[in-house]
């Protein structure tokens, strides 16, 4: 565990860094914003880190509150409803806030060459959710068989200990013994192996979630005009808290050592905050319609629409709808399926405004 907090410490700077590639070399045509102003802009960027701080962990806390209230646990319909419109929130940031934006990145006339003359963004998007894919299979076999190894060793122990006892008089159970034994494995396995997959999803979903807050942070901090911040302020916010709530629920049901817990939910509700303060840094010499702003920022946005596309639709929401609970439970289906919209259609609009 504390190679993955590594790990993902090293992760969550790298990929605060990479922002810092976008300084620009030379302008396209840099855009003056009407309402030039820095001070105003100033006080509505450091309300934006708060509120979004805030929003982010509160969204990331609500799915554990289920040790508390007993309707909130991962195994209660409303749950899944829950899950199901966060699913959707995180859906609909990937295919209509993230990847319109990469297209408008990478096509922009600023760039000249083979961006011109081939669709990258849709190449990157696609080669993030089969890296994505890959990533997600090895990393599942990997921790399934150590956890397989693991289990069997125990039961080994444990039936040279009972043959041991069975000798000094109680050999008459020891079938008994043996065959209880190996149910209890077999059903220790099982729940390992969904634990093993509810931890790799959690982790990858965080990763993709990483990507696109710093850039979107970035881009609030750079910025000089209120009126651009003021209504990003207000849809980052809801839209951090809903993204918070998906990701909360895969933690929750990883069931992480509440220090891991505690460390993602800190990550992800650090990580827009970060982008903000990394915005406001290099604010004076950053143009976002600069070449090596252009590039760094459609590529990483294309990486995170491909991540975040798999993410929610194939470990989220391909699992909870065909999970045989949902399957047998007509007025279920109908809830979930109408809570993913709900979460479709709500982060949609926010899109207006962001």
């Amino acid at each position: 565990m504390a190679a993955d907090l590594k790990l993902a410490a090293f992760c969550l700077l790298a990929i605060a860094s990479l922002p810092l590639l976008a300084v620009a070399d030379c302008d396209c045509e840099a855009g003056s914003e009407e309402d030039h102003d820095k001070a105003g802009a100033l006080r509505l960027k450091i309300i934006a880190i708060f509120s979004i701080l805030v929003a982010g962990a509160v969204g990331c806390a609500i799915p554990s509150l289920g040790r508390r209230f007993p309707a909130l646990r991962p195994d209660t319909d409303l749950f899944f409803a829950v899950k199901a419109f966060a699913a959707g929130v995180i859906l609909a940031t990937a295919f209509v806030h993230i990847l319109p934006d990469a297209f408008e990145k990478l096509g922009s006339p600023c760039l000249d060459g083979p961006w011109q003359n081939f669709p990258f963004t849709g190449l990157i998007a696609m080669l993030a959710a089969i890296a994505t894919l890959v990533v997600d299979t090895i990393a599942t076999g990997y921790f399934q068989r150590a956890h397989a190894r693991t289990a069997t060793a125990v039961g080994d122990v444990e039936a040279s200990s009972d043959h041991g006892h069975g000798a000094h008089g109680h050999g008459h159970g020891h079938g008994v013994v043996k065959a209880i034994a190996s149910s209890s494995m077999a059903s220790n396995a099982d729940g390992g192996a969904q634990l093993v997959r509810h931890r790799v999803i959690a982790q990858v979903l965080e990763l993709g979630i990483i990507v696109h807050s710093v850039i979107i942070g970035m881009s609030v901090g750079a910025s000089e005009s209120p009126s651009t911040i003021r209504p990003l302020v207000a849809a980052l916010t809801f839209h951090q808290f809903f993204e918070g709530m998906g990701l909360g629920g895969c933690i929750v049901q990883a069931k992480f050592r509440l220090r891991s817990l505690v460390t993602m939910a800190l990550f992800f509700a650090l990580t827009t905050p970060v982008g903000v303060v990394i915005g406001i840094g290099i604010s004076s010499s950053y143009d976002e319609n600069s070449p090596r702003a252009l590039i760094v920022e459609g590529v990483l946005n294309s990486a995170a629409a491909g991540i975040l596309n798999y993410m929610a639709l194939v470990d989220l929401l391909a699992e909870d709808f065909m999970n045989p609970r949902v399957q047998n439970n007509g007025k279920l289906q109908i809830i979930i399926n109408v809570s993913l919209l709900l979460g479709v259609g709500l982060m949609s609009t926010l899109a207006i405004w962001a």
